[in-house]
């Protein structure tokens, strides 16, 4: 018996095949907007995004004796930073949500740590490297509002229902 030969209910009929390609062509036609993850919905996830392309950028002027010390690390840890939230927003258990914002916001801190290197170094100025890290600042804050959001959820699912022994 070859594949062909096979019977799949619905799709050996030629007319079944002809509607289906002109609902495929009919739905290509309408523009729909895109699928937007719901992380990128969050202001928080947004402007760590945003702080590490910027860091990525500065990474292409550094002296390239840094790669693999400065500019690797401060990549990685600005990276985590959004790649947590998202991972954590995306969790479906409250304290694997919980765990996933505690990492970013360290991962946050870190970055804040290269920034102050990078300054010494002077690779970048001063102002730079403060309007970063208070830009980093406001991120940790964003991620101790989403912690405080998920641990009252948390609390208030576990309050509800009856008593567990």
């Amino acid at each position: 018996m070859k594949f062909k030969d096979i019977s799949i209910p619905g799709y050996q009929n030629e007319d079944i095949r002809k509607t289906e390609k002109s609902d495929t062509q009919s739905r290509k036609s309408d523009k729909k907007e895109p699928i937007v993850p719901r992380h990128e919905r969050l202001w928080v996830w947004r402007k760590a995004h945003e702080l590490m392309i910027l860091i990525y950028n500065l990474c292409k002027k550094l002296p390239k004796q840094e790669y693999y010390r400065l500019i690797d690390q401060i990549q990685r840890s600005s990276k985590s930073v959004a790649d947590n939230i998202a991972e954590g927003n995306s969790s479906y258990y409250f304290n694997n949500k919980i765990k996933s914002y505690y990492v970013s916001r360290k991962e946050a801190g870190e970055t804040q740590g290269h920034i102050r290197e990078m300054e010494n170094k002077r690779y970048i100025n001063s102002d730079l490297s403060e309007a970063m890290i208070s830009e980093y600042e406001e991120v940790m804050r964003g991620i101790n509002g989403l912690i405080n959001k998920v641990c009252q959820l948390r609390d208030l699912y576990n309050s509800k229902g009856s008593k567990r022994t």
